[in-house]
């Protein structure tokens, strides 16, 4: 079990290294223009106070986080009340006195809802990491391909990295984890457009000889 873990661990390692060679290659045949401009390109704190985009685009991103703390703070305190409810019932018909059940019913409340509160930040900062390099790409220049595999490798980066930090040190695994991770991911992301806009490149390099020679392209031979 064990050498199984490794060997798929070493086969993924591999892989991501072929990809970035891939990827090196790909941008170089593309040039600098057709390539991934988020590899390098970067939005700052500064960029907020630029009286445009940056200022909107970072004001937009304090509402989103207060507008989801508040989705968080509403979810939490139905799954308090729910919790301490369900413990009154429990209590009550195992013969408590309606005090002491209040009493658990609160413990159990509160309980639940610190597992509600983690959960929820959990996924608040997948999102808010996911959708915040999305944007980051369009303000530097990327399309919006490019912010998409971004950001969905930002986002499974974030929560395969936080989910394996946190089954190895607890919540300072699940930060460090889900950092890393998304950094990685976001990475991947890009790599994989590279290589896309790379094979899309041959692909139309390929058809543009076959019209010079005079050979039919491989859309005129299935008609």
């Amino acid at each position: 079990m064990i050498f199984q873990k490794n060997s798929i661990q070493l086969l993924f390692l591999v892989g991501i290294i072929l990809l970035g060679i891939a990827a090196e290659k790909c941008r170089l045949l593309v040039g600098e223009e057709a390539s991934s401009k988020s590899w390098t390109g970067r939005f700052t704190f500064f960029n907020c106070f630029d009286v445009g985009t940056g200022t909107i685009a970072c004001v937009t991103k304090e509402l989103v986080k207060i507008y989801l703390h508040y989705v968080s703070a509403v979810h939490v305190r139905k799954v308090r009340e729910a919790a301490a409810a369900e413990a009154v019932k429990a209590g009550l018909s195992q013969g408590l006195s309606y005090g002491e059940a209040s009493e658990k019913a609160r413990e159990e409340g509160n309980a639940a809802a610190r597992r509600a509160f983690l959960q929820a930040k959990h996924i608040m900062r997948h999102l808010i990491s996911s959708g915040w390099d999305v944007f980051e790409t369009l303000y530097v220049g990327g399309t919006i391909g490019e912010g998409l595999m971004r950001g969905s490798g930002t986002l499974l980066g974030s929560y395969a990295g936080g989910y394996m930090g946190e089954q190895r040190l607890g919540w300072i695994g699940f930060l460090f984890g889900s950092h890393m991770g998304s950094w990685a991911g976001g990475r991947i992301g890009l790599m994989a457009y590279d290589v896309g806009n790379g094979v899309q490149f041959l692909l139309h390099l390929v058809g543009k000889e076959h019209s010079s020679d005079g050979s039919p392209s491989l859309r005129d031979s299935f008609l």
